[in-house]
Parts: structure tokens; sequence; C-alpha cells
């Protein structure tokens, strides 16, 4: 089972290049995954009708009960083989409905086969989390077929409304599944409904938070909105997702749990009541329309309405005609939105009332829609009366709320049929008045996945009682009545077919009296869902911009001050009301008199911020503290965080200094002097409270402290330095996602420098000394062109002079400093060498891949501050996205390699003998390490360049150009 999800997703990647290649006939090589997951979904339907099940259990995280669960029980075949099946035929289709001038063709196949996969891993999921991730799947697989032309606004539009619909009752109904889960004490879906919990307050309103995820998955009304939307969509998606395959998830969800919870306060009336609502309204409108598509789509939200009824109604015979019921509008609708795709294909238009004499010209397109109609209709033979028939049954034998929702019902059948009329002569009859319309003759190829689907419908009528062994075996969950309903094509004339036969007779008033119905339906239109929706987000729009407006005034002193008066009034709150004060030991102020002269330095450095008016002075004072900070690390014997805390601080105290360039020297803010005295000691009690709760938490430490065992495994393995294996070993992940975070940032510094291109490039030369390339006496002549273009002085060969720094030459005289460009150059390559030490002798010494890398970055700074912008280029030739792309990389397919022993230090371990070197080994940490280090290295570059090459440039253009004719 995870090999056939998961080669969906493995064949989608090559999906893009298959479509280069074979053009639309990719098509055929992307659909034998579900073909191949149909055949087997085939060959196991003897084992689940006899209430079998296969499974497949892989731990995923045993600490909080997650499994890889998939199990394939009656209902989860029944589902499999729609997926599977429908998604064959549609991908079949698709070779012959597009043609290879298609845009993002290759993205749009690569999606459909990978929604395949995840709908698949969603009936298969035997665990709440599981199944939560194939739903988000689905929605987002759903979101970016519905936009795939995004160069249109209504696709656009239509697939951001899906996204938000269905999101917003996903995360609804994860926080439900979670609720659930702890009630149950498993995640198992299997385990739930074998054991459910019992009932209570927090299970009931688990169930309603679930609902909301189904009923907005399945368009239910208030949430169907987005489904007739999703209609700009192409056809073959509108026939899978929005047919046969996505809408079906919240009704499968609703029939997974009924068994167990259908009795559960208020899983039935609210069902009832919002299945029938939307199965009226749905059908009210679809008698309105003139696009086939949205006909279509709104007898699906109708359909939809009467299998959730049917699904949430939670007996055995309703079971049991909720299951039919799926199959069957699978097998009938899926293959009208196909035709409708035909047609549009063969015609150029969908609009009914454009349409004449189609089924005279495509005679073979008309019997398919006629069959296939007739089944949603509910006529005998087919597969839609026997399911229609057991339908109205199960609910004539229910309750007294059944029969309310009966009586929805047979009024949802008569709007159904007339729609179903309506389609159909709108599509092929003959209007007066009106000349047959032109089409395109229809390949063969390109009509038979709807014909097969059509010929189902007629094949599993007459053979519905085939059915009753898988479906009853889903039945059999519910507590069985006296005398269980079996599906059968005649069951004998009785109240069921009388109640069959008078919706047929309304269809037909209804679909005659159009005109009527149509200015009747005018008169009672208040206002369309989709006005409702786009004015609910302009209010959210609004009130956020409002919202905004106030909170975020634009001055960081008063951000500074909200945030630490909430935080003050919060640490005071909990310090007077809980008094942990009391039995905690004194504090030890200093375990030596260095360390209080350094406490006391630092604190004086950063009582002077308080009263400084330029900016630089502020930096100088801001870096002290850090400076102090660092030294309090040292003297507390912490090298490993000191190490870290000076490279830190310089890099952040350089980069402070080249923002400033761009700044006024003073700060331009005037405080009124009762608005700097609220402020100080607004700073003062914030900085004291951390330092209260920092003493009271380490003082109530009642379990023993966690570094013993650090110490321990890191010693185990022969390593000495315990912090270094914490970040690349132990907590590697975290190491990971705070990297990813780290590049992220600086992506995010860089992208509002660069607003609107990157300076790289011609911009910024790369400036080679003569000699450093073995040909380079053939590409003299060029490299004097590209020194003069770069403003360097060149010698007598055509090669720059030689000066301790490339490029410092392009620095303004009054700029350059000898003795800065004479230090750059001898301290740049130790400090490289240096950076280098500290990232192989992490594992035994002080160091590690994070302040290695700000080692290295440090001596690119001092190679930027001594030459310039030029001299940086010369520097680094590659863009410092390289490194930052390349360590991330690295960093996380490590950590990922580490899965299989649950750490990234046991991955592998290599030992061994190398010259000059001496004994070494090689481990994945320090891969790992190396990882981070060039991770950092690139961010140091990225944001040095941003900051610095680009301001220069700024500056330099804004510099006043010399007069024509002056030196």
């Amino acid at each position: 089972m995870s090999a056939l999800i998961l080669c969906h997703f493995a064949l989608a990647l090559f999906a893009a290049p298959l479509v280069r290649w074979c053009g639309t006939r990719a098509f055929l090589v992307l659909a034998l995954p579900p073909a191949a997951a149909t055949a087997w979904a085939a060959t196991r339907w003897s084992t689940t009708a006899a209430g079998g099940a296969d499974t497949a259990v892989w731990r995923w995280l045993p600490t909080y009960h997650v499994d890889w669960a998939l199990r394939l029980d009656a209902l989860a075949e029944l589902m499999v083989l729609l997926a599977a099946g429908v998604g064959t035929l549609v991908l079949v289709y698709c070779a012959s409905y597009f043609d290879d001038r298609s845009r993002q063709l290759g993205r749009f196949a690569g999606n459909l086969l990978a929604f395949t996969g995840a709908m698949l891993g969603l009936v298969l999921a035997d665990d709440l989390v599981l199944l939560y991730i194939f739903w988000e799947l689905t929605t987002v697989f759903s979101y970016l077929l519905i936009g795939q032309t995004s160069d249109h606004k209504r696709n656009r539009r239509s697939a951001l409304q899906a996204l938000t619909v269905t999101a917003l009752g996903g995360l609804t109904m994860l926080v439900g599944f979670l609720l659930l889960g702890h009630e149950a004490g498993t995640y198992r879906v299997s385990a739930i409904l074998a054991d459910p919990p019992a009932p209570s307050a927090a299970l009931s309103t688990a169930v309603v938070l679930i609902l909301v995820g189904a009923l907005s998955k399945s368009a239910i009304w208030p949430f169907s909105l987005w489904l007739p939307n999703a209609m700009a969509a192409p056809t073959p998606v509108s026939a899978y997702l929005h047919a046969a395959a996505m809408v079906k998830a919240g009704v499968y969800l609703v029939a997974r749990l009924a068994p167990a919870f259908a009795d559960v306060t208020p899983w039935r009336p609210l069902l009832l009541v919002l299945g029938s609502v939307t199965m009226l309204l749905g059908g009210w409108r679809a008698l309105r329309l003139h696009d086939l598509k949205l006909v279509l789509a709104y007898g699906t939200v109708s359909q939809l309405g009467l299998l959730t009824v049917l699904t949430g109604a939670g007996r055995h015979d309703t079971g049991l005609a909720a299951t039919a019921m799926i199959l069957g509008h699978a097998l009938f609708k899926a293959p009208l939105f196909l035709v409708t795709g035909i047609v549009d294909h063969a015609t150029g238009t969908r609009d009914l009332r454009k349409l004449s004499g189609l089924g005279r010209r495509l005679p073979a397109v008309c019997a398919v829609a006629v069959l296939a109609g007739a089944s949603m209709a509910a006529v005998p033979p087919l597969l839609g009366f026997s399911a229609k028939e057991a339908a109205f049954q199960a609910l004539l034998d229910g309750s007294t709320g059944d029969r309310w929702a009966l009586a929805a019902a047979v009024v949802g059948s008569a709007l159904t049929t007339a729609y179903t009329l309506r389609y159909l002569w709108g599509a092929f009859a003959r209007k007066p008045g009106l000349p047959d319309t032109t089409a395109h003759p229809v390949p063969a190829a390109f009509l038979a996945p709807p014909a097969v689907l059509a010929l189902a419908c007629l094949v599993l009528g007459p053979g519905v009682s085939w059915l009753q062994g898988l479906l009853g075996t889903y039945a059999g969950q519910f507590p069985a009545p006296a005398h269980p309903y079996h599906l059968a094509l005649w069951h004998g004339a009785g109240l069921a077919l009388g109640l069959s036969g008078a919706a047929w007779a309304g269809g037909v008033l209804l679909f005659l009296a159009a005109s009527p119905v149509t200015r009747a339906g005018q008169r009672l239109a208040w206002r369309s869902a989709d006005l409702v929706f786009g004015r609910m987000l302009l209010a959210l729009e609004r009130t956020a911009l409002q919202c905004t407006g106030f909170v975020q005034r634009g001055s960081l002193s008063v951000y500074l001050v909200t945030t630490m008066s909430v935080v003050l009034a919060g640490q005071i709150a909990v310090l007077v009301a809980d008094e942990p004060w009391t039995d905690v030991p004194a504090p030890r102020l200093w375990d030596h008199p260095a360390q209080a002269a350094v406490a006391l330095l630092t604190c004086a450095a950063a009582l002077l911020c308080l009263g400084v008016r330029r900016r630089m002075k502020a930096v100088v004072f801001a870096g002290l503290t850090g400076y102090g900070t660092a030294l309090l690390f040292v003297a507390q014997g912490a090298p490993d965080l000191a190490l870290t805390q000076f490279c830190v601080e310089t890099v952040s105290m350089i980069v402070f200094v080249l923002v400033l360039r761009r700044m006024p020297v003073r700060f331009e803010e005037n405080f009124s002097r009762w608005r700097r005295l609220l402020r100080m000691p607004v700073a003062l009690a914030g900085g004291a409270a951390v330092a209260v709760v920092v003493w009271i938490m380490a003082g109530h430490r009642r379990a023993d402290s966690a570094g013993a065992a650090m110490v321990e495994e890191t010693a185990h393995h022969g390593l000495k330095d315990v912090v270094a294996t914490i970040l690349v070993d132990l907590r590697a992940w975290d190491t990971m996602g705070e990297s990813a975070v780290l590049a992220a940032a600086a992506i995010g510094v860089t992208s509002l420098i660069y607003l609107h291109r990157r300076a790289d490039g011609a911009e910024q030369p790369v400036l080679p000394l003569p000699g450093d390339h073995p040909h380079a006496g053939l590409r003299t002549a060029w490299r004097a062109s590209r020194y003069e273009s770069a403003g360097l002085p060149t010698g007598d060969e055509g090669g720059p002079e030689r000066t301790w720094l490339a490029a410092s030459a392009t620095l303004a005289p009054e700029r350059r400093s000898l003795v800065l460009e004479v230090v750059a150059r001898l301290i740049f390559h130790p400090v490289l060498v240096l950076s280098v030490y500290l990232l192989l002798c992490a594992e035994n010494l002080p160091g590690g891949g994070f302040v290695a890398g700000l080692t290295a970055g440090v001596a690119f700074i001092a190679r930027y501050l001594a030459g310039g912008r030029h001299e940086l280029a010369d520097a680094v030739p590659f863009k410092p996205g390289v490194f930052t792309g390349l360590g991330l990389f690295l960093s996380t397919g490590v950590a990922l390699g580490g899965l299989g022993e649950g750490t990234v230090l046991h991955g592998w371990t290599w030992h061994g003998h190398l010259p000059v070197w001496g004994d070494a080994h090689l481990s994945t940490a320090v891969l790992f390490d190396c990882g981070v280090y060039l991770l950092v290295l690139g961010v140091v570059l990225d944001i040095v360049r941003a900051l610095g090459a680009r301001i220069d440039r700024q500056i330099e253009r804004a510099a006043p150009r010399p007069e024509a004719g002056r030196a």
C-alpha cells in the first residue's frame, strides 16, 4: 500500500520532462500508478467483502503515538476503486483533451497525479494525524489545479476561495482530531471505532470540529460556495476532484466515523439538517443556470447533501444506501463532466442557449450523456435507480427525523430529474429558431473514458446485488435491524417506488415550467454566496488594516516599551500571586571578584545607552554590553558560548555600522522629559524582573540536571565538547530548523535591499590577479578592458598593478587606509584557516560550524572594509546564495539520513589515517556541521553584500559627478 501511494508522488516529479518528451501521450504513462492501484484493490475485493482487512504499520512518532498506518477494509476498498479507477480514466481522457501547446501542461499533469496519490493515502490512512496530512495535501493540490491558468483572475480567485474554505475547515478538523485522540487515548482510527470513548462534552466538541472540516470539504451549506466557482478549473479536474474524488472526502470521513459517533450529540441533527438544506438549495440553483458545467456543479452540491444525509443517519440500511449512492454518483457525474468537456472541445461553448442539434451531429456522445443522465435521474434499470430506491426505503424505516429528511430527499430527487432534463435538452436537443451547432468529430479515444463509466452504471444496475457483499460489510458495522435491506434492482411495487414516481413526475413538471421557475428564482434570490464571501473578505481586510494602523505606529521605541510593559506586568502578576521566592535559596552574586567587575562594567555600558544621542555611540555602548557578556562566559568557564558571543557581537557591530552610513548621525526622535523618565524605569524594571525570574527558576529546580546525561552520552562516543555534540547530534533537528530560519531571515533582509534586482554578475566584476590561471596569457587583453571598466590601474602588461588588495584602488584616496589594507591582506588567510580549525576541532575543543562560519565571515568583512565592494567581489567570485543553499542542503540531507538511527552522530562514522594529517575520523555530525558552516558564511556574505556593496553603489550614484573636462 505504501509503495502504491509513494509511486504516485515519485512519478509526479517526472511529469514535466515526460510531457516535454512525449507530449500529451505522457498522460498514458502517468495513468499507470492509479491503474496499478485499481488492479491491486480489485484483487483484494473478496478479502474485504468477507470482513477482512490489509494493514501496513510503520512506527513513525512513537512518543506521540502517531504511526504511518494504512488499512484497506470494505469502505476503503470502495473509495480506492473510485479514486484510482476514475483517476486512471481521467488521465487517459487528458491525453485527448489537451494538446501539446497547452501552457504548463507538465505541472498540471504532475499535480493531478500527485492528487491521486494524496487521495489514496487519505482513504487508506488508519491514523488521524496521517489522515490529516493527506487531507491537506488534497487541499493544496486542488488549489494548484483550480488555479492552473493563473493568468486569469477568475482562476486565481476561485483557487484562493477553495483553499481558504477547505484549509480553514481542515485546521478546525485537526483540533477535533487532537481532542478525539486525547479522549480515546490513541490516534488509530480502527482502534477508536472498535472502542469509542464515552460520551462527554469534550467528545461532542471534537465531533463538531471534525464535522466542520468534513462539511467544508464536501461543500455542504454554508460552505458550498467554493465548489461551483471551482468549475473555472479544466474539465478533467472538475470530473475527478469535484465529482468523484475530493468532494467525497468529507462524505467518506462522515461514513468512516458514523458507526462509532452517530449517537453522539449533535451528530444526527446537524448532518440531517445541513444535508437536507444543501440538497434543496443546490438543486434549485441548478435550474436557473445556462453553463453546462455549472448545472452539473450545483447538481453535485445537491447530491452531496443527499450523501451527507445518508451517511449521517448512522444506521445499517442508510449506511448501505450511502455507499451505493457514493458509487453511483461517481459513475454518473464524472462521465457527465467529461462529456461536457467533449462538447466544449468540439463546439467551443458550454452555453446551453447556444447549443442546438448536437444529438444528431454527435450521436455517440449524446448516447453516453443520456445513459449517465438517466442514472443520475434514477431511471431503471441503472445503478442510480437501485441506490435511490435503497435511500428512500432506508429513510422510510427510520425515525421521525429521518422522515423529514425523506421528504427533503423526494423534493431533491425531483429537482435532480429537472436539472438532468435541462442538461440533456440544453446540450443535445434541437431548439426552435436556433441553427444547428457546428461540431468537430470526436475521436473514439476521447469518448472512451466517459463511455466506460456510463456503461458501468448500466451493468451495475441489474448487477447491484454483486455489491451486497462489499457494501453490506460496511453496513454491518451498525446494529442490524430485524429485516435488513438488501441491494436489488427490483423490490416490488411499494412506497419507495411510489416516491420515485412522484419525484420523476415533479421533475418533469419543473422542467416544463422552466420560465416560471426562473422568474420565481430571481424573485427569491437575495444575495449570492459568492457576493457574501467577497464582502466578508473585504470587511476582514479593512478590519485588519485598521487594527494594523492602530498597533503599528512606526516607532521602534513604542514597540519595545509595549512589549516590555506586557512582559513586566505578567511577571509581576505571577510573582505576586504565587510568591515563589519563599523557599528559594539566596542568590550567589559571584564566584570570583572578576565576575563582579565585568558585570558592573557591562551594566554601566548599558546605562550609558539611555542618554546617548548619537547613533554610532549607541552602537558602541550596545556592543560593549555584548562583549561584557562574553567575558562573563569566559569567567564562568564556558569558552564555546564566549567564542560565539564574541563573533556574533563583532559581526553585529559591523552590520550596524554599515547601516548607519545611510542614516542621520543623531537620533531624530525628540522625546519630552517625562517620556524619557517613564521609559528608563520600564527598561530597568524589565531587566530586573527577568533576572528575578531566572533566579527563581534556577532555585526551584528539583529534578536532576540533564547536563550529566549529556556529558555521559558524549563521553560514550569518545567526544569531549558537549555543547557542539548537543547542537549537531543530540538536538540536530533543532539546529537544522534554526539554520533554516537564519537563511530565511537573510533572504528577507537582502530582498528588502534588492527591490529591483540583485547586484551580481556584470555590476560586480570578478577581479583575478595575473598568473592565477594557467592560460592567463591568452586573456590579457580581456582582463585589461575589464580592469579599465572597473576603474582599476593597469600595468604595462594589461594586468592590475601589484597592491596589497586587488581592488583597493577603486576607493577614493581620502577613503583608503594603507594600514588597513596591509592588515586585511595579512590576516585574511590565517583567519580562514582558523575558521576551518574551529570547524574540525569542535568535537573535542571549543568551536563548531556556527562560530567557524562567523569567523570566516569576519575575514571577508575585513577585505570589504579595506578595499570596498570591488574587493569583496574579488574575494567572493560566487553568489553568497550558493553557500547558503549548499549549506542548508547538506545539513538537511545529513539530518534526514540520520533518521535511520535516530540521531545524526549515529548515522555514519569513518576512522582512518591521512597523509600529513595523521589519524582522523569523519562522521555525519561533522558533515552536518560543515553544512552549518557554509550556511552561516553565506548568510554573512549576503548581508554584507546587501548592506555594504549595494549601499556603496547607492552612495556612488548619489555623489555629485565631476564636471566634464575636469581632472
